[in-house]
């Protein structure tokens, strides 16, 4: 089968397609054949610690596509089922996906949409709901509001939640296309000077829950956002920036709350117990047309390459999707 690989070099990240044969479920896995697969800008940045020089792997995560095959121990789920999840080698013709990463699509959407959702939607979640504990009629401040989970914080806390949403951007062409999706306040900025607009926006209160999609540039300005009791949740940096002060008068007088969101050292039934909470709290919305998935461009198998540079172009808002079958 067509797979592509991705390796590090001289600081940057390439792209190779080989053939290579089409894997066999393990225990507790399944072999979805692909139909399409989403990009996340995490897997393409050569140093945030994902990807080793010289140790070339399988490309991609998100995978909609069908079941091909299901693997011993495998229940609820047969060949010529409709899912989507997170795997590994998502942009090859076959995939592989443990079995409790499965999400059954619901019918309105297409295989691009369905692609396009499971990592940024269910870190948005986790973001949302079980760390940040968003209440409707509270304020959500997003940073890096137009990436593809900054999109999906977005669509999660103003649909599902009922929340308030601000974001941030450098682009106003971006915030405008933000606001068509449930952006109630947009600043458009690329540095660290968004904290008194926030507080202008919410009367002077702050923001509830501030999500920083960019890194330890923004760290201190998003604890300068926040309001009284505020919770602050950091996942990624894709400034480059991985240390910042944490200015503690501020953070003990306003008995404020740091979290993160990763999947690096999370067991695998910690991950079965996410999604399955994922599937219960989101899915629906996708199925009653509360949230559509935002795309911002597809591509064929073959303009793999020309995908990843347009995401590397930071142009985008929404999700970089490649058809795969």
């Amino acid at each position: 089968m067509k797979s592509c690989w991705i390796n590090v070099v001289g600081g940057g990240t390439t792209l190779e397609f080989r053939d290579v044969p089409v894997p066999q479920p393990k225990p507790g896995e399944i072999v979805v054949r692909v139909h399409a697969a989403a990009l996340n800008r995490g897997e393409v940045i050569a140093d945030i610690g994902l990807l080793k020089s010289g140790e070339a792997k399988p490309f991609g995560i998100d995978t909609a596509g069908v079941v091909h095959a299901v693997g011993e121990g495998v229940t609820g789920l047969k060949a010529g089922d409709r899912v989507m999840g997170r795997g590994r080698g998502a942009f090859s013709e076959y995939a592989v996906l443990p079995a409790h990463q499965a999400i059954p699509i619901p019918a309105p959407l297409s295989w691009e949409q369905a692609a396009s959702i499971p990592l940024v939607f269910s870190t948005a979640y986790e973001l949302v709901f079980p760390y940040g504990k968003l209440q409707k009629g509270e304020t959500l401040l997003v940073v890096g509001a137009a990436s593809g989970a900054g999109v999906a914080c977005v669509q999660i806390a103003k649909r599902v939640v009922g929340a308030t949403v601000i974001g941030t951007s450098g682009s106003k062409d971006k915030l405008a296309k933000l606001a068509t999706l449930g952006l109630d306040v947009g600043v458009e900025t690329r540095g660290a000077n968004f904290a008194a607009k926030v507080k202008e926006a919410t009367g002077g209160k702050g923001a509830n829950l501030a999500i920083n999609m960019v890194g330890g540039s923004v760290f201190g300005e998003c604890l300068r956002a926040l309001a009284n009791q505020g919770r602050l949740g950091v996942v990624g940096y894709v400034d480059g920036v991985v240390k910042a002060e944490i200015d503690l008068e501020l953070l003990h007088a306003n008995r404020l709350q740091v979290f993160s969101v990763s999947n690096k050292n999370v067991t695998q039934a910690q991950r079965a117990e996410a999604t399955r909470n994922f599937t219960r709290d989101v899915v629906p919305a996708f199925a009653d047309g509360r949230i559509v998935p935002v795309i911002d461009k597809v591509f064929s198998f073959d303009e793999l390459p020309a995908a990843k540079s347009h995401m590397e172009s930071n142009t985008q808002v929404g999700k970089i999707v490649v058809r795969v079958a």
